[in-house]
């Protein structure tokens, strides 16, 4: 048939008995061939596309990147969205739960400490372990060191004389038993079985010569049959329908990515567009405005309204404060003059602080010139 023109022959073996290919498989080793890894092999030179190919190509990238660029514009902003709502709402909540935890973490760690873990330690520490030890010198001297004493002097004798009866009575008797009477009868049995051995083995290759020659047809039929139309079908209708539909997944694929590419420039475009458009028409009328109408109106106000409004309240305030001094000055000495008045002058010496730290006045002649005026206004008038 045409068919089997277009496959590679196959490689006859060479048949032989069965218990010789098993030995000699048995006895090949397993070679594997050398597998070249280095760098220096020879990059494959890259296919060559058709104008079929390319023609593909572009519309398949022109739909696929309509499709994309809505998708990548959306995808941008929720990035951009989910980025802040991420820095300035759930990292500072998920740092102050993190606090929050850490520090009921370290109470339950406390409380669980001093609930399960010290009651638990000092128990052991204080009763359990003491009575263990207690209980363990107990067992050993009334358990252990009894036994070994009995292990030592009784049981070892005993069973030095036990192991030598039993050598005598059973372990001479089955050696002599094996030497003069299963020695020959197990020499005989060989002899039999080799004989049964060939006639079995002249049996078998027997069936074997009938069954590879069923073998030999049975394949041959089941390989027209099945392998034939198999490889057939596989060569020249499902790897050419396979390797087409893969080129067209890839060319979709790669489609995507670089629509998904040119996708995120033209989504950066778009946003970078927006925000300059927003600027222009919120932005820099709000800047010129502030610039060129605020920032002068104010300057007017401050340089002729605000300055000299604090100049005339800082000059009001200071002629209140000497008004309110003199007051006070006034209503001093009228409180002065009225206790002259009424209660006289007295001429005793004012009390001086005694203490290490005391300051004095110094007496007599050495006194302050303060001072002296002031006694001498407080002093009566003298009479005539």
């Amino acid at each position: 048939m045409d068919l089997e023109k277009g496959l590679p022959p196959e490689p006859q073996p060479q048949w032989k008995p069965w218990p010789e290919r098993v030995a000699e498989a048995a006895a090949e080793p397993v070679a594997a061939g050398p597998v070249s890894l280095t760098k220096d092999a020879p990059e494959p030179a890259p296919r060559a596309e058709g104008c079929l190919v390319v023609a593909l190509r572009l519309p398949v990238r022109i739909v696929v990147l309509v499709l994309v660029v809505p998708v990548r514009i959306v995808w941008d902003a929720l990035v951009v969205c989910a980025r802040f709502v991420y820095d300035r709402a759930l990292r500072p909540v998920g740092r102050a739960l993190g606090w929050v935890w850490r520090g009921i973490a370290a109470v339950l760690a406390f409380v669980g400490k001093l609930l399960f873990v010290w009651p638990w330690v000092a128990l052991w520490r204080y009763v359990l372990k003491p009575v263990g030890l207690g209980l363990l010198w107990l067992v050993r001297l009334l358990v252990v060191v009894p036994a070994v004493w009995a292990y030592r002097r009784v049981l070892t004798p005993v069973g030095h004389g036990l192991v030598w009866l039993g050598r005598m009575l059973v372990v001479v008797p089955a050696r002599w038993l094996y030497a003069r009477l299963l020695t020959p009868v197990g020499h005989g049995l060989a002899w039999l079985a080799r004989g049964v051995w060939w006639v079995v083995r002249g049996i078998g290759l027997g069936f074997w010569w009938v069954l590879r020659g069923i073998g030999i047809v049975v394949g041959t039929l089941l390989r027209w049959i099945f392998v034939v139309p198999a490889v057939a079908l596989w060569r020249w209708v499902l790897a050419p329908v396979g390797r087409a539909v893969a080129f067209v997944a890839g060319e979709i694929g790669d489609a995507f990515g670089h629509a998904w590419r040119v996708a995120g420039h033209i989504s950066r475009a778009v946003w970078h567009f927006l925000c300059r458009l927003l600027k222009l028409i919120f932005v820099e009328p709000g800047r010129w405005v502030y610039r060129h109408l605020f920032t002068p109106v104010g300057h007017v106000l401050r340089d002729a309204l605000w300055r000299p409004a604090g100049r005339a309240v800082r000059a009001v305030g200071h002629v209140a404060r000497a008004a309110l001094g003199s007051v006070r000055e006034s209503a001093r000495e009228a409180r002065a003059d009225f206790r002259r008045l009424l209660f006289g002058t007295s001429r005793e010496k004012l009390p001086v602080t005694e203490g290490p730290g005391a300051r004095r006045e110094p007496a007599g002649g050495e006194a302050r010139t303060l001072d002296k005026k002031v006694r001498r206004e407080m002093s009566p008038p003298k009479r005539g």
